[in-house]
């Protein structure tokens, strides 16, 4: 509707993936040249993550187009399909007749097959989309394929591509094998927000514009804050912005036409600015800021615990927090309790979390001062659930005892713990390290504290 007015030739934002649109900053690119390497030179599973809407299929695409012509792709886009039904999905793509087989028959002429391209000089590489949605069974059904090899090569490549839960299926103790058979991972991550700006104009170049700037500096800004870097976001919120300009009659697309797109879209609520302090995690913050003030305070006479409660409003601080909550006194068995059950969790986050998770590390306390402890976990309890909240014993340095180490979140990228961290460092003096989960594994590797959980 609006191409002539922009002067386009076809729709710049459509959300169905074209090879003409990839936008190759933001590490895409050399996502894609990565995979065509380990592609057409590895052997094991190849994994793609990324969150939905990220660009995972592009980059699939995008792979199957650039791939060379001995390299034959084919296909598994049905997530919900049993073991049986993917290997006979598996074999019509190759051309293989399944019907009226046994499930051997059917491995056997697969094996045949692959073995005839292989000596052709040719090779085969299955792309699975969805993948995090598969039965645990199917994936392991897909894995027993890897087996398929002469002497020397493996005779069927495999890419998974899935959203992140993928990763937390693969943590499980029943998918170990197909965890350790995936030799090269890569993570689609959210667009930076200062690109946000060149992939928009690229797109209108890629669909036939050839003039000046169409997206305002603030409108731009407004779409990197509402999408939060999610591509299919992103050409939503542009498309319809576009559609309120040309409604408009307006020559650009200005902030007022992006909050226009912004309520019409499913995700409206995260296109005001002034909200994203809001809800939960205006909650998260005050209750650190109120937990921080008081594990600081370590030479202040002695108090009562409280239990603290997030008050209302963004201009709530530890003060206002300890004013609006009651003193409740705290037995050290309830103390003891909610420690041990936090600890416990976090061992099991540790024990199960991929090692390139993020997260913030908030405070370190001696391990016998159960009161700040208490209080602490307490309020995280209490307002934003334990989640989120971790905690783990560490030896300090000299004949300094054991402490417990407080961390925040469970990042899947850095650009995710540096907003939160940037975020937080405007309410406090300082700005809670990152850590990466590697990094504390390796720590408490080396303190040997496997006897203080």
């Amino acid at each position: 509707m609006y191409l002539t007015h922009f002067g386009l030739k076809e729709s710049p934002f459509g959300i169905t993936p074209n090879p003409a649109f990839f936008y190759a900053g933001n590490t895409r690119g050399e996502i894609l040249q990565a995979l065509l390497y380990v592609v057409t030179h590895g052997e094991g599973i190849i994994k793609v993550t990324g969150e939905v809407g990220s660009g995972k299929t592009m980059l699939c695409r995008m792979l199957e187009e650039q791939l060379p012509e001995h390299i034959e792709v084919i296909y598994l886009v049905n997530p919900s399909l049993s073991p049986l039904e993917a290997l006979f999905a598996i074999a019509s793509e190759l051309g293989i007749e399944p019907a009226g087989k046994r499930s051997d028959e059917v491995l056997r002429l697969l094996h045949a097959d692959l073995i005839a391209k292989h000596s052709a000089g040719r090779q085969v590489v299955l792309l699975v989309e969805e993948a995090q949605a598969m039965p645990l069974a199917t994936l392991e059904e897909i894995r027993l394929l890897t087996n398929l090899e002469t002497a020397r090569h493996k005779l069927l490549q495999i890419v998974l591509f899935g959203q992140p839960e993928l990763d937390q299926h693969l943590n499980l103790g029943s998918m170990r094998q197909l965890k350790e058979r995936i030799t090269h991972s890569f993570e689609v991550p959210a667009m930076a927000a200062e690109l946000i700006p060149e992939f928009l104009d690229f797109r209108l170049r890629a669909a036939g514009h050839q003039g000046g700037t169409l997206f305002d500096t603030a409108a731009a800004r407004l779409i990197a804050r509402a999408s939060q870097g999610i591509v299919r976001r992103i050409n939503i919120l542009a498309d319809k912005a576009l559609l309120a300009a040309f409604a408009d009659d307006a020559a650009t697309v200005q902030p007022r036409h992006v909050r226009q797109a912004a309520r019409e879209s499913a995700f409206r609520r995260n296109a005001d600015p002034l909200r994203r302090a809001s809800g939960a995690l205006l909650v998260l913050i005050v209750v650190l800021l109120a937990a921080i003030a008081w594990l600081l305070a370590r030479d202040a006479p002695p108090r009562p615990p409280v239990a603290v409660r997030p008050a209302a409003g963004p201009a709530a601080g530890p003060q206002s927090l300890a004013a609006a909550s009651a003193a409740q006194p705290a037995t050290p068995s309830d103390a003891a309790n909610l420690l041990r059950a936090t600890l416990a969790a976090t061992k099991l986050w540790l024990d199960t979390a991929p090692s390139s998770r993020l997260c913030l590390e908030i405070a370190t306390l001696p391990a016998g001062e159960h009161e700040r402890l208490e209080l602490f976990l307490r309020s995280a309890r209490d307002a934003v659930g334990l989640e989120q909240i971790h905690a783990y014993p560490r030896r300090l340095s000299g004949a300094g005892g054991t402490a417990i180490t407080i961390v925040y979140g469970s990042f899947a990228s850095r650009a995710e713990a540096e907003a939160m961290q940037t975020l937080l460092a405007q309410r406090w003096s300082y700005r809670p390290p990152i850590r990466a989960l590697a990094a504390v594994r390796a720590d408490l590797a080396r303190a040997g504290v496997a006897g203080l959980w």
